[in-house]
C-alpha cells in the first residue's frame, strides 16, 4: 500500500490547537469522554470548503498526520481520548444498521425517508450511529471522505489506534461489538435466505442444505473461537475462510435468482429483500475480513473501505432517488424485457415480413374509423365531461383490444416495444464496444418497420373514414357531423394554430406508459403464475371444461400484458381531455391514426367550403402528429430500457455517422427492405 508523503503542504499553524486543548482538558478531568465536540471540531478542520475539492481535503489530512508525527505527546493524548470515546459507544448498531436496508420493506422505508426529509429525526443517540452522524453531519461529507486516498486514512487511523491492524490494538469493546454485530448479521442472513418467496424461486434451498443456514452455523463457531482469545495475541482456532466460502455461495444464490427473473418474474418486495441480503452479505464480509488475523490480509484497507461506506450511507440515508433506483431497477428491467421480447415481432427483416406488417397495420387502420364514428355517437349523448371521457376511453379500449385479438398492428404501439430491443443491442459487457454495424442495421429496420406500420394505418383509415362518412351523408342527406364540429376537428389538426403537437406528445407519453403497464402485467403473470392458477380454477373448469380452461390459461400467458396495456391506453386517451376540462388545463390527445380518420370525416362534412390549402395543412398536421407520437414514446422507452440495463452509450456520433452514410448511399432502405435483406439479426444474449 502506498504511504503518504513525508512533507505535506503547509497548513496554518495552530489550526488544530483548539482541538488538542479540548482533548487534553477532557482527559485531565478524569471523567469518561462522552462529548464528541473535539472530534467534531477536528473533522471540521479536515473538511474542505468545497466537498469536491479532493486536493484540499487530502492536504488537510496530511497536515494532521504530519503534526501527530512531530508531536508524540499530543498524538498519544489524542489516541487515548479517541479510543476511550469509541469504547464508550456501542458500535453494534453502527455495523448492523447503517448502510443496510431495514426490514420494514420498500414502502415502509420510503415513508421513513419522506418523513425525515420533512421532519428530521430525533437527536443522535449515544451509540456509534449517533457518533458518526454527529461528526460527519454535512450531507456531502462522504464526497471528500471517499476522495482521500486510502493510504492517508490508514496513516491517520493507525496513529489513532483504530485501524484493526496496527501495533496498538483497537479498543477491546470495539472488537467485541464487531463480534456481536456478526452474530446479528448471520441470523438476519439465515432468516432472509429462507424466505418462502426466495425458496419458491430456488426450490433447491428447501431440498438440500441451505448455504444461508450453513453459513449462520459456521459463523457461530468462528465467533466462539474469536471470543475465546479476545484480548490476547493468540489467533483463534477457527479462521474465517470457510465462513467466507459459504457467504460466497449465498451471494451466488442471489445471482442465479437475478439471472432467471425473465423466467420467474420479479416483484418490488422480492427485489427489496434481495437488496437487503446484498447489504447484509457485503457488511458481513467486511467485518469478517477485519477480524481475520491470517497473514496477507489487509485489515487496515478493509477498515478504511468500511469507514467510507458508513459515512456515505449515513449521509444518504434519506435519499429518495437512490432508494427508487436501487429497489426498482430489476423490476424495471424485467418490465422492459417483456416489452422487448414483444418488440422483436414489430421489426421486419425481409420483404415478406414487410408486407405482413403492412397487412396487419391496414387491418388496424380499418378498425380505427369505426372507433372514430363510435366516438362521434358518444359525443351526441352530451354526457357530463367525466362520464363522457370514460365512455370515450371504453370505446378506445374496446377497439384496441379488438385490434389485439385480430393480431393487427397499431403503428404507435411499436416504439415502446422496439426501443427495448435497441437497448439490448447497446448493452455490452465492461470494456466492450457494441457492434455498430449490426446496430445500424437494427435502427434501419426499426425505421422502415415503423414507416410501413404508419403507412398501413393511415392509408386505410383516411379513405375508409372518408368513404363511410360520404356514404352516410348520401344515404341520410346530412353530414355525419355538423359544419361547426367539422371546422373544430380540422382546426385541431393545424400544426401551429392549435395545440395538436402538444396533445400528440401527451399521447406519446401514454403510449410509453402503456408499454410499462403491458410489461408489468406480463411480469406479474410469470411471477404470480397466473396462467397456471387459471388453468387450475375448479369453478372455471366445471363451467367451461378442462380443455377450454387450459386454452384460457395459454391466452392469458401470451396476451395478459397486451390486454392490460391496451385497456390502460384506451382509458387514458379518453379521460385526458375530461381531466383537463375539469382542471381548466388545455389537456387532450392526438393520435396519428385517429387524426387521419378525423381528417376524412371533416373533409366530407366541409366538402363545399374546404380549400386545398386547408387540406394540405391538416395533412401536414397529421404527419407531424405521427412523428411526435413516435419520437416521444420511443425516446422515453429507450431511456427507460437503457437505465434498466445500466447502459451508457458513448458511441452516438459514430452511430449517427454510419446512419448518415447508409442514408446517403441507400435512402430507400429506411422505407422498404432491399431485395437482398438478411432474414434475421443476431439475437440479444443475456449477460
Amino acid at each position: 500500500m502506498a504511504t503518504p508523503p513525508a512533507d505535506p503542504p503547509p497548513r496554518m499553524p495552530g489550526a488544530f490547537e483548539a482541538v488538542f486543548d479540548a482533548v487534553a482538558a477532557a482527559l485531565g478531568s478524569g471523567a469518561p469522554p462522552t462529548d464528541p465536540a473535539p472530534l467534531v471540531q477536528l473533522v471540521a478542520e479536515l473538511r474542505p470548503r468545497d466537498a469536491d475539492d479532493a486536493t484540499q481535503a487530502q492536504r488537510n489530512l496530511l497536515a494532521l498526520v504530519h503534526l501527530l508525527d512531530q508531536d508524540a505527546a499530543r498524538a498519544d493524548t489524542l489516541r487515548r481520548w479517541v479510543t476511550a470515546l469509541v469504547a464508550s459507544r456501542n458500535q453494534t448498531p453502527l455495523f448492523t444498521e447503517v448502510g443496510i436496508l431495514p426490514s420494514t420493506g420498500f414502502f415502509g422505508e420510503l415513508l421513513r425517508r419522506l418523513g425525515e426529509r420533512v421532519l428530521p429525526a430525533a437527536p443522535a443517540d449515544t451509540s456509534g450511529v449517533g457518533l458518526l452522524s454527529t461528526v460527519f453531519h454535512q450531507r456531502d461529507d462522504h464526497v471528500w471522505v471517499r476522495a482521500i486516498d486510502d493510504a492517508h486514512w490508514v496513516a491517520l487511523f493507525r496513529r489513532l489506534g483504530l485501524d484493526f491492524d496496527g501495533p496498538a490494538a483497537p479498543p477491546h469493546r470495539a472488537v467485541g461489538d464487531t463480534l456481536d454485530a456478526l452474530d446479528v448479521l448471520a441470523v438476519r442472513i439465515a432468516s432472509l435466505g429462507t424466505e418462502p418467496e426466495l425458496i419458491r424461486l430456488r426450490p433447491e434451498l428447501d431440498r438440500h442444505d441451505s448455504p444461508f443456514i450453513a453459513f449462520a452455523a459456521e459463523v457461530r463457531r468462528h465467533l466462539d473461537a474469536c471470543r475465546a482469545v479476545l484480548g490476547s495475541d493468540t489467533p483463534p482456532a477457527e479462521d474465517a475462510r470457510h465462513s467466507l466460502v459459504l457467504l460466497d455461495q449465498c451471494a451466488q444464490v442471489l445471482a442465479r435468482v437475478r439471472r432467471n427473473t425473465h423466467q420467474t418474474g420479479i416483484a418490488v418486495g422480492l427485489t427489496y429483500a434481495m437488496a437487503r441480503l446484498d447489504d447484509l452479505i457485503a457488511r458481513t464480509r467486511a467485518l469478517l475480513v477485519l477480524l481475520d488475523r491470517a497473514p496477507g490480509v489487509d485489515r487496515a484497507a478493509a477498515f478504511v473501505q468500511l469507514f467510507k461506506d458508513l459515512v456515505e450511507a449515513d449521509n444518504t440515508r434519506n435519499d429518495l432517488r437512490g432508494h427508487f433506483a436501487r429497489n426498482t431497477d430489476l423490476l424495471a428491467r424485467e418490465i422492459t424485457e417483456h416489452s422487448g421480447r414483444t418488440g422483436e415481432h414489430y421489426i421486419t427483416a425481409d420483404r415478406a415480413e414487410y408486407r405482413a406488417m403492412f397487412r396487419a397495420a391496414a387491418g388496424a387502420g380499418a378498425i380505427v374509423p369505426l372507433m372514430a364514428f363510435a366516438k362521434l355517437g358518444l359525443y351526441g349523448l352530451h354526457a357530463a365531461p367525466l362520464i363522457e371521457g370514460l365512455l370515450y376511453g371504453l370505446n378506445y379500449a374496446a377497439g384496441f383490444v379488438l385490434i389485439q385479438l385480430l393480431h393487427f398492428t397499431l403503428a404507435t404501439k411499436q416504439p415502446a416495444m422496439t426501443a427495448t430491443r435497441i437497448a439490448a443491442a447497446l448493452h455490452t459487457r465492461p470494456r466492450q464496444t457494441p457492434d455498430l454495424a449490426e446496430l445500424t442495421e437494427l435502427v434501419v429496420r426499426v425505421c422502415r418497420s415503423q414507416f410501413v406500420a404508419i403507412l398501413g394505418n393511415v392509408a386505410v383509415a383516411l379513405p375508409l373514414a372518408l368513404f363511410v362518412a360520404l356514404a352516410v351523408q348520401q344515404a341520410g342527406g346530412v353530414p355525419v357531423v355538423r359544419p361547426d364540429k367539422a371546422v373544430k376537428m380540422l382546426h385541431d389538426l393545424h400544426p401551429w394554430q392549435s395545440l395538436a403537437l402538444l396533445h400528440a406528445a401527451i399521447a406519446g407519453v401514454w403510449l410509453f406508459v402503456a408499454g410499462i403497464v403491458s410489461g408489468y402485467w406480463d411480469n406479474k403473470a410469470v411471477y404470480r403464475r397466473i396462467p397456471d392458477r387459471v388453468r387450475r380454477m375448479p369453478g372455471l373448469r366445471r363451467v367451461i371444461g378442462d380443455v377450454r380452461a387450459h386454452q384460457l390459461g395459454d391466452w392469458i400467458e401470451h396476451n395478459l400484458g397486451g390486454f392490460a396495456g391496451n385497456v390502460f391506453f384506451g382509458l387514458m386517451l379518453g379521460l385526458t381531455g375530461a381531466v383537463g376540462f375539469n382542471l381548466g388545463l388545455p389537456l387532450d390527445i392526438r393520435h396519428v391514426t385517429f387524426a387521419a380518420a378525423n381528417l376524412g370525416i371533416a373533409g366530407v362534412a366541409l366538402e363545399d367550403t374546404i380549400t386545398p390549402a386547408a387540406v394540405g395543412v391538416a395533412a401536414l398536421g397529421v404527419t407531424l402528429v405521427g412523428v411526435v407520437n413516435v419520437v416521444v414514446s420511443f425516446t422515453l422507452a429507450l431511456l427507460l430500457a437503457m437505465k434498466a440495463r445500466r447502459v451508457r452509450f458513448r458511441h452516438a456520433l459514430p452511430l449517427l455517422t454510419l446512419l448518415a452514410r447508409r442514408f446517403a448511399r441507400r435512402p430507400l432502405d429506411f422505407f422498404r427492405p432491399p431485395r437482398d435483406a438478411a432474414p434475421t439479426l443476431t439475437e440479444d444474449s443475456r449477460p
